[in-house]
């Protein structure tokens, strides 16, 4: 599973004097909402989801002043030598990121002028047939001219551990030729060695971000590369799951896997490399590479990362550096998709908050590998494996890695796991299947299948078994590609079956040692996949509900996650040099898990309704993508979700919006949704200042603006679903609709909720011309308190055909 945890190599590195990264904000507006007022500089605001204009004089005179005020403020507090500055704060927040010692950093705080000031802290990093799955070939690339014209001029940042321009998912030769991108204005690296740029016409730029990385003594430019060369392969695989080119031969081992295709095949890549392989990365860098993207243009972003812990002073989820700087970025009019996180299927492990960032869980698709080995006892033992078959019709002699090893080999090493051929007899293994421990080391790393495929091949074996003796309760198997037959046994009972067969049929002398091998198995053909109707679920890793509004993990009125994707086993893009899963070290393509497989694929989808309506908000995007998702199933029954059982086995359940947010996205619907829930900065605002416990002077803090509490409570706020956390008697909320269709529709408003809860809307019915707007009211009562929450949904039903649904959720209070 994707769990590239990004940890922080702090002052311990620093043999001298402790210093630290700290990001601190300054008094004074950012460009994005500086209304004038300093003499000698216009405003340089941008009304709500539009772009800065980066080229105007405006703007570049405000950003110089505001660096020169940086630079000022640390030139006459400290000695110069004393600290580093590394980066200057410009566009979305008014500050810089600096390295300094604790006791400089207690001199800032105190400094007039200085707003906050946070230590740096951890971030985490949270494909082939999902077009298919998803319907995009048939019902959506036709309708925008085919995968050729698909996210034409839309650009996708992603915010990642860089890219491999040289992969053919990124190619821009043999394409139809691109034309000019007047909006994007995004720099390009060249690699330090080769002189080459990182981008072509497909990549349109391409840079890095790594002063905090340096300034804590934990970058090494020999395998993080100074420049966006992705050192891991995490930033390759999510680029190309939104824009990797259509049709590309997903070869391995000298089998094809299927044609790999990215959702918008024609968006075209801006890279933004703030993630490193082995220590991870640093919110200053990250924030450096959002606020760049921004002000470079990008359309979209893609955020396979989150905050890892708490920051040090910042109380409220909203507001910690990340998500301000995100605020930012959507008042900028970008779309901004997040991975939910990998803390599943436990609540509350959501890593992504925010009312303007969408939030993303990860599904399990319809496809799926599976093996099968065959005994000579006739049993057939179910598993996985990624391989071809043994020869058809031919057993093979089975034999235990332990009973094969050289006399000389002492227990230096885990022999079992087969990891090292030059322990084993290889006149006893040659021809025959290599039963070989699923030990820990898999688990950890530090064993690899991609291993016991070398070891197979060098003692010439005809293929191998892995065999998992016991388990830790919710460890996940994924299937690995092999050049050679093997399979790995997940079900501990069909491998005590194995064993009790292979332990009856070999005959020993008094020492133990083995007379005769006569258990006998072939393996079956696991290169083929199957595909289930019981698809999409909720993957057991995907972060859950419900939502937070503080660190002290306190229920938010919003819910999240706000949609699901599929994350599960995503073929796409990899880079030779990748490291992040030592299976495919070497390889151009991998299979892999997690939410950050999933944020990229709605990015991509994103990039294709933002071709369609380029000038909807980002909230219209994700309203567009939310109320037409789906809670059913492909065999039309309701949604389930991977849990853990009693005994810690994994098992199904039934699914609710904390798991999967408004649904399943179904990008053909999305492209007509018929009404949008929109909002802009201002009702950000309104949800933030509503927000019981949050301090109002933290949100000036952030955002340069006074508190409007207009909104009256954060359900209030327009988003497509609705969260009470405390509901109390009756209350009502509000939302408000945008007829986004061609023609004038009459929609019928129907709600349900589950009984503890009672739920009514008004008016019932409403008809809307095009492009016009008008509010409908929910109310909902407490008729029992159950202390969990109840779910339901609102469902608003076109005379045209449209039809938009918003989930409900509510937790009931007797006070």
């Amino acid at each position: 599973m994707d769990t590239w945890l990004i940890s922080f190599v702090l002052s311990a590195l620093l043999v001298t004097v402790t210093a630290d990264v700290y990001i601190v904000t300054m008094e004074g507006d950012p460009i994005i909402s500086y209304q004038g007022g300093e003499n000698g500089y216009e405003a340089t605001v941008v009304e709500s989801d539009e772009k800065i204009d980066t080229s105007s004089e405006l703007v570049t005179s405000y950003g110089r002043h505001l660096e020169r005020k940086h630079d000022m403020i640390l030139g006459m507090l400290f000695e110069e030598g004393s600290y580093k500055k590394l980066y200057s704060y410009k566009h979305l927040i008014n500050g810089f990121a600096v390295h300094v010692s604790p006791e400089q950093a207690e001199t800032l705080r105190r400094t007039p002028g200085v707003k906050s000031i946070n230590k740096d802290w951890k971030v985490r990093r949270l494909t082939t047939h999902t077009p298919e799955f998803l319907g995009l070939p048939t019902d959506v690339w036709p309708t925008g001219g085919g995968f050729e014209r698909a996210g034409e001029d839309i650009v996708i940042g992603f915010v990642d551990s860089g890219i491999y321009p040289h992969h053919p998912s990124f190619a821009s030769h043999h394409r139809l030729p691109y034309g000019p991108l007047h909006h994007y204005k995004g720099k390009c690296e060249e690699d330090p060695h080769t002189k080459k740029s990182f981008c072509n016409r497909k990549i349109v730029g391409a840079q890095h971000f790594a002063e905090a990385a340096k300034a804590a003594g934990a970058f090494n430019p020999n395998i993080d590369y100074a420049s966006p060369m992705d050192g891991d392969g995490h930033g390759s695989h999510t680029a190309a799951i939104a824009a990797g080119n259509n049709g590309i031969p997903l070869r391995m081992h000298g089998y094809e896997f299927g044609r790999a295709s990215g959702m918008a095949p024609r968006a075209r890549i801006a890279v933004y490399k703030a993630l490193y392989r082995l220590f991870g990365g640093f919110v200053a860098d990250v924030v450096a590479a959002i606020d760049q993207a921004v002000h470079d243009g990008v359309d979209i972003l893609s955020l396979s990362v989150g905050p890892n812990s708490p920051p040090t002073t910042t109380k409220t989820t909203f507001l910690n550096p990340f998500d301000a700087t995100l605020l930012g970025a959507v008042k900028a009019g970008v779309f901004v998709a997040q991975a939910a996180g990998n803390g599943g299927p436990f609540p509350k492990t959501l890593v992504s908050y925010s009312p303007w960032i969408t939030t993303v869980a990860a599904a399990i698709d319809d496809r799926r590998y599976k093996n099968h080995l065959t005994l000579g006892n006739g049993k057939m033992l179910a598993g996985m494996g990624l391989s071809p078959s043994t020869r058809p019709h031919r057993l093979y002699t089975l034999v235990s890695a332990n009973d094969v090893l050289l006399d000389s080999s002492v227990s230096k090493y885990n022999p079992s796991d087969c990891q090292r051929p030059e322990v084993f007899n290889k006149k006893l293994v040659e021809g025959k299947i290599l039963l070989c421990g699923y030990s820990f080391n898999f688990v950890v790393g530090t064993a690899s299948i991609k291993k016991v495929v070398a070891t197979v091949k060098h003692l010439g074996a005809a293929g191998f078994v892995l065999v998992v003796e016991n388990v830790s309760p919710g460890t996940k198997f994924d299937p690995v590609p092999s050049a050679v037959p093997g399979i790995l046994i997940t079900d501990v009972s069909k491998s005590m079956d194995l064993i009790d067969y292979y332990n009856v049929s070999t005959t020993r002398d008094w020492t133990g040692r083995v007379k005769s091998f006569n258990a006998e198995g072939s393996i079956g053909d696991g290169l083929a996949p199957v595909f289930h109707k019981s698809a999409p679920q909720v993957a057991l890793f995907s972060a859950r509900g419900p939502n937070t509004k503080d660190f002290s993990f306190q229920d938010a009125d919003l819910l999240k996650p706000d949609i699901l994707a599929p994350g599960y086993l995503i073929w796409a893009a990899w880079c030779p040099n990748g490291t992040d899963e030592p299976n495919y070290v070497g390889e151009g393509f991998a299979l892999i898990s997690g939410t950050s497989m999933a944020a990229p694929h709605i990015a991509g989808i994103a990039a294709l309704v933002k071709q369609k309506y380029p000038q909807w908000s980002p909230a219209a995007i994700k309203s567009a993508l939310m109320t037409t998702s789906t809670v059913l199933d492909r065999a039309g029954r309701l949604l389930q979700a991977q849990q853990y059982s009693d005994t810690e086995a994994v098992t199904l359940v039934k699914a609710t919006p904390f798991d999967y947010g408004s649904g399943h996205v179904n990008p053909h619907a999305a492209l007509d949704p018929g009404l949008v829930f929109d909002a802009g900065y201002e009702d950000y605002l309104g949800f933030l200042c509503t927000t019981p416990g949050i301090d109002a002077h933290e949100i000036r803090n952030y955002t340069n603006t006074p508190c409007n509490y207009d909104m009256r409570h954060p359900s209030n706020f327009n988003a497509a679903s609705i969260a009470i956390s405390h509901l109390v008697g009756t209350q009502t909320v509000t939302r408000r609709v945008t007829n986004v269709a061609e023609v004038e529709e009459t929609y019928t408003i129907t709600a349900r909720m589950q009984p503890s809860i009672a739920i009514e809307v008004n008016p019932p019915a409403m008809t809307l011309r095009p492009g016009a707007s008008r509010s409908f009211s929910v109310t909902l009562t407490v008729r029992s308190v159950s202390g969990v929450y109840s779910f339901g949904e609102v469902k608003l039903k076109g005379s045209r055909g449209h039809k938009v649904r918003i989930p409900v959720v509510a937790l009931g209070h007797r006070h």
